[in-house]
C-alpha cells in the first residue's frame, strides 16, 4: 500500500512550526520529536489559516 501524499507544503509546515515554537525542534530531530499536542496545534493553525483564506475568496498556496 503506498503512502499518502500530505495536503500542506513543506513551507507551510516550517511556517507554522515556526510559530509554535516547534521549529528548532523539527530542524535539529525531525518531526518524530514534535508532541502529539504540537503536532495538534499545528493542524489546528493550518485549518484556521485555510478557514479565513476560503472566507476571503483565496485559493491556498496562492
Amino acid at each position: 500500500m503506498s503512502r499518502r501524499r500530505g495536503i500542506m507544503s513543506d513551507a507551510l509546515k516550517y511556517e507554522l512550526a515556526e510559530e509554535l515554537g516547534v521549529l528548532e525542534t523539527v530542524q535539529k530531530d525531525g518531526w518524530g520529536d514534535v508532541s502529539s499536542r504540537n503536532c495538534g496545534n499545528l493542524v489546528r493553525l493550518a485549518i484556521e489559516r485555510a478557514e479565513r483564506a476560503m472566507a476571503d475568496g483565496k485559493l491556498l498556496n496562492d
